[in-house]
């Protein structure tokens, strides 16, 4: 669903990714970590079409991003360490704009958003405006506006900063529900219990290489945990 094949990006004189590749397999949780720092948001930004990149490429659902980058978004969803949602909107005209920008059908939008809202905790306050959100609330907002279209691709960026122990134990759940039903996600975090509870596949980034890359039961052995592992990797 996700081919990054020797990516390449720098900024200046400063290389932050030195020729990564991995895969994101349909159906599957891929767990990206490493320090702050590490190129874990760059790597994000690029594959999500708002960074160019020096070299290598990126292909979505087989689609090329420099040459279908609309196809390639058309098909995914991402939600930033900060979403930057619009202010001057409701909660419920934003998610309709959403809804309007994929196509998504009108009666389904409204089931869809009722539905997660309720999940989320977060369905009477939808009709308040944006601005008067707090950080978790407009995180939210942008999670439900993630799952609307029910994309094929999902990238993340620390989607678990500013829930509270419901909502991430309710993302957790509907991440699992969406790979389910076919589709990838790919997502970033610090929270290193969760990606190995969560992920099918891990790799681990550091100085923009990575530096351990596979499944995550062959990665993390029995008598190990992820934490453990990091650590040593990063000495």
């Amino acid at each position: 669903m996700l081919k990054v094949e020797n990516l390449h990006k720098s900024f200046g004189d400063k290389e932050i990714l030195k020729g990564i590749s991995f895969e994101v397999e349909s159906g599957k949780i891929f767990g990206f970590i490493g320090h702050n720092g590490a190129g874990k948001t760059t790597t994000i930004r690029c594959a999500v079409g708002i960074l160019d990149f020096d070299e290598g490429s990126i292909a979505i659902d087989g689609k090329d991003l420099k040459k279908d980058p609309i196809g390639c978004k058309q098909v995914m969803a991402y939600i930033p360490d900060n979403p930057d949602l619009y202010d001057n909107l409701t909660g419920v005209q934003y998610l309709n704009f959403i809804g309007d920008m994929f196509g998504v059908d009108a009666f389904l939008r409204t089931d869809r958003i009722e539905s997660l809202a309720k999940e989320l905790e977060i369905y009477d306050s939808l009709g308040d405006p944006i601005s008067a959100l707090s950080h978790g609330m407009k995180q939210k907002v942008a999670i439900i506006s993630a799952f609307l279209h029910q994309p094929k691709l999902l990238v993340l960026d620390e989607p678990f900063v500013g829930l509270d122990p419901k909502a991430s134990y309710t993302l957790k759940l509907k991440m699992r529900e969406l790979c389910d039903n076919g589709s990838s996600i790919f997502f970033s975090s610090h929270v290193l219990e969760v990606v190995q509870k969560l992920c099918d596949h891990i790799a681990i980034l550091k100085a923009g290489e990575i530096i351990r890359l596979g499944k995550t039961d062959e990665i993390v052995h029995p008598d190990q945990s992820l934490e453990d592992l990091f650590l040593e990797l990063e000495k």
